[in-house]
């Protein structure tokens, strides 16, 4: 049985199943990328809710973990060579998840780099820009006078959706017909984006169509419901 007594975060969030990997996480469009992908894959985990409200991811023993005080984060009690294993960043956490299990992401050396380059396209563009929207749109950005800062992200967050729209024309997924941690990168992103941000008109999602049938294609994967509700907020 792996020992994780030596990782600080244990003792605030105890592992039940230490031989399993332990999530620490939200149910946010960062947070459910992990969630989704460790249902997708069948992996054993153990959740742990990190609650915004009690501000646990300012507590030492969080940061310990994540010094970023963001999630999601992991342990892996079984990383490489049999090593316990702590890692944050959403997208990081998806390469190392696919690369253990040999899952969603290609073999093809060629094909695998063009799949993390769409991850990194979402961590560096879809998240920044649809939060945001989500900021200045429905939270305390909205009282802001000033409305040049949501016109700007609201343009590039289209502009964003437009290419999402010109590369799907013709696919089922990110990857052609292979769906792939590119597609898990960003189906919380752009759920959140109509959905919690309320700014589905304000972007004019519905003349994306290939994004939107792309979108409802990932929301009807059983382990997309599933992660998309863990952890469960209390």
């Amino acid at each position: 049985m792996p020992d994780l007594s030596a990782f600080l975060i244990t003792q605030r969030w105890p592992a039940k199943h230490p031989d399993r990997l332990q999530l620490y996480s939200l149910p946010t469009p960062n947070g459910v990328k992990v969630s989704i992908m460790l249902e997708e894959i069948g992996l054993p985990y153990e959740v742990h809710l990190v609650d915004f409200n009690k501000n646990d991811q300012h507590a030492p023993e969080f940061l310990s973990l994540n010094p970023n005080g963001k999630i999601p984060a992991i342990l892996d009690p079984n990383g490489p060579g049999g090593e316990p294993l702590p890692l944050f960043e959403s997208g990081a956490i998806l390469q190392y998840l696919a690369e253990k299990t040999g899952k969603l992401l290609p073999v093809n050396a060629a094909r695998r780099y063009q799949t993390i380059q769409w991850v990194h396209f979402q961590m560096g563009g879809i998240g920044p820009m649809f939060g945001q929207v989500g900021f200045f749109n429905k939270f305390a950005g909205r009282e802001y006078e000033d409305k040049r800062p949501l016109q700007r992200y609201v343009a590039e967050s289209k502009r964003l959706l437009g290419v999402m729209e010109a590369h799907l024309a013709g696919r089922q997924w990110i990857m052609d017909d292979e769906y792939t941690i590119a597609d898990i990168s960003m189906l919380g992103w752009v759920r959140n984006l109509i959905g919690f941000y309320e700014a589905r008109e304000l972007v004019e999602f519905d003349s994306f169509r290939e994004v939107s049938a792309w979108l409802e294609r990932g929301l009807a994967r059983r382990a997309v419901q599933c992660g998309l509700t863990t952890p469960r907020r209390l």
